[in-house]
């Protein structure tokens, strides 16, 4: 089968289209053919080993998984033998590792019938960043019906999602994106949008019940300012330009400061669960949540995608189709 690989970590350069072994489902996996994937900061982070913390993980030389992407939908093809809740034919979105490929392996509990309402593309550019922005704002912000939120790279492909979810939980939501996209964070439900390249939101009077950050380019002292004294601030992911933590400085340096300050300081790495993908499908299919997707590429061009995201150009989320 066709699928994007590589064997050593790099610039988006290394990753090529190759023909690779059909992979094989195990008893609690299910083997999905296909049909779009989507494409996230993390496949940059796995494809260049940077900062250098992934590569406990992946390999400390090379990749041990040669296929990237995690974003999918597609139909199920075949069903380990402890699979119940999927059969062949099934329409599924959800992650796995392998996603860029014509055929991959996912877990059970990793997939979800796809909302009816969206289209294989629109599906594929949920799961990582629907459940991110979800356990963001529900598990680790504790959002609440009337609060005030700030959701700081509300165009990107987690913040979309933010905007949209803080909303639908009821809360009063500011955006801060660049002049470009001040109108799309607008048009997906925020209440206020600050450029941030005319303005600065923490000088600018207002305090905030919970920040979601997930650009990773400000400081800690400055992000405290915008809060309440008795707020949350989540940091997303690890984003920063360090070679060997990334951004995961920051949120560790937040996590030590907790404890002896008011405010509460939190950090989320997220994952894709079952229940969290079914509960965005409901919120898809009641129209309160709609995926935003900025472009979609075909197979062949995926390292142009993930380079397109890792230059932090993308209104919303990046697609490949399959």
């Amino acid at each position: 089968m066709k699928a994007i690989a590589h064997d050593r970590y790099g610039p988006p350069g290394v990753l090529r289209l190759d023909d690779v072994d059909m992979p094989e489902p195990g008893d609690d996996e299910v083997l999905v053919r296909v049909h779009a994937a989507g494409v996230d900061p993390g496949v940059w982070h796995l494809t260049t080993g940077l900062p250098y913390a992934v590569r406990l993980g992946y390999g400390l030389r090379a990749p041990r998984t040669r296929v990237r992407g995690m974003d999918m939908a597609g139909r199920v093809e075949r069903a380990g033998r402890n699979v119940t809740r999927f059969k062949p034919g099934d329409q599924v979105f959800g992650s796995c590792d392998g996603a860029f490929a014509e055929y991959a392996c996912a877990r059970q509990d990793r997939l979800a019938p796809k909302p009816a309402n969206l289209t294989f593309e629109q599906a594929a550019a949920v799961p990582v960043s629907g459940c991110t922005a979800l356990q963001s704002l529900r598990d680790k912000g504790e959002v609440r019906p009337g609060q005030r939120v700030l959701i700081i790279g509300a165009a990107g492909g987690v913040g979309t999602f933010a905007v949209q979810l803080a909303k639908a939980f009821g809360a009063h939501v500011t955006g801060v994106c660049s002049t470009t996209k001040t109108e799309l964070v607008r048009s997906i439900g925020a209440d206020d949008v600050v450029d941030y390249t005319r303005d600065d939101f923490a000088d600018a009077g207002h305090r905030y019940d919970l920040i979601l950050d997930t650009a990773g380019l400000r400081s800690l002292s400055h992000l405290r300012r915008a809060l309440t004294p008795r707020g949350t601030l989540v940091i997303v992911g690890g984003e920063g330009k360090g070679r060997w933590l990334g951004g995961t400085d920051r949120m560790l340096r937040a996590l030590l400061l907790a404890p002896f300050i008011g405010q509460r300081l939190r950090g989320l790495f997220s994952t894709q669960r079952q229940d969290d993908l079914r509960l965005l499908a409901e919120l898809i299919e009641a129209g309160e949540v709609t995926p935003v997707i900025d472009r979609t590429y075909a197979l062949e061009e995926v390292p142009e995608a993930v380079r397109h995201v890792a230059e932090g150009r993308a209104r919303g989320k990046v697609v490949v189709t399959v």
